[in-house]
């Protein structure tokens, strides 16, 4: 088939790489203009335009595809169109262009997680299980008929950006039987069951600042779906921002004090551990403001850290 892809971070690339390297001709790749990044703010290329260059594929840039693209894609004439973490609504006319539609790879066991996180929100929430759907885009937020999906666990101490990795490579691969089995086999999706959907948002940096008052596990949970960005993180009493990469749940009992309260037995040895609202949490990768990555008993070592301090318990 002839295909116009449509991505934007690295999940897209995974997508990508794959439709290139199969049966199919790729006729255009569109993805979201450079953006700003770094503390010099300059204009960085997104993942799949980079790859796409070094592809020599032709690539079209739309602050707002809908509006701007719909004469590139009439003109591209695309048997099917495949999106897989674009980030923008497509409108009916663009839908209507490609006689197979539009395929979606998503990160999620849909409906369950609709929306801009469905990676990051599994971990938050404490999954066990997610996986990849293959849809059929419609006009609402992930809302369209179901192809076929894929599920697989999600590991304890599994980050979002590990994760992510994973569900690329799984989604690639389904997206490609997906494909064969539309165009040889006639398969129709199923609809879903709006009942049932739940919705992800995009999370902030406020989302992610680690309210003590919560237990060890649903803070864990955050600290690795927060991984790698845009990273969980806590301050000191006097203002000290510290950002937090890994923890480990303990067998530790509660003790009597307040959450947030480094406890016993933190050491030179054995590094930081945190009283929450409910568990013991211990601290093994953090990184202090201007710093560099380090594990907790270094953070001890250093005296940046020290039996009995508090972290500020955000409500």
């Amino acid at each position: 088939m002839r295909i116009v892809f449509l991505g934007t971070p690295e999940f897209g690339v995974t997508v990508l790489k794959a439709l290139l390297e199969s049966r199919h001709e790729i006729i255009g790749v569109i993805t979201r203009p450079d953006a700003p990044s770094g503390r010099g703010k300059q204009l960085v290329a997104p993942p799949v335009k980079q790859f796409a260059k070094e592809q020599k594929l032709k690539v079209f840039q739309f602050e707002k595809l809908s509006r701007d693209g719909v004469e590139t894609i009439q003109k591209l004439n695309p048997d099917l169109m495949v999106t897989a973490s674009f980030g923008q609504i497509i409108s009916k006319e663009i839908l209507d262009i490609p006689p197979y539609g539009i395929l979606n790879v998503h990160a999620s066991i849909l409906p369950k997680f609709r929306g801009a996180s469905p990676i990051q929100t599994a971990i938050m929430k404490g999954e066990t299980v997610t996986g990849v759907t293959i849809m059929k885009t419609e006009l609402g937020l992930d809302t369209g008929d179901i192809y076929s999906i894929k599920t697989t666990p999600i590991n304890p101490y599994e980050t979002a950006g590990e994760l992510s990795k994973r569900l690329a490579d799984i989604g690639a691969k389904l997206l490609l039987e997906t494909i064969d089995e539309i165009e040889y086999k006639g398969l129709q999706p199923q609809p879903q069951s709006h009942v049932q959907a739940t919705i992800t948002k995009k999370i902030t940096k406020e989302d992610v600042r680690i309210r003590w008052v919560k237990s060890d596990n649903e803070i864990k949970n955050l600290i690795y779906g927060a991984n790698p960005s845009p990273i969980a993180y806590t301050e000191t009493e006097d203002g000290t921002l510290i950002k937090i990469y890994e923890a480990k749940l303990t067998n530790l009992p509660n003790t009597q004090e307040p959450e947030g309260t480094i406890v016993a037995p933190t050491s030179n040895k054995k590094g930081v551990f945190v009283q929450c609202g409910q568990g013991v949490l211990q601290l093994t990768k953090l990184q202090f403001a201007g710093g560099k990555e380090m594990d907790g008993a270094s953070a001890i070592n250093g005296n940046k850290l020290k039996l009995g301090q508090k972290f500020v318990s955000a409500y």
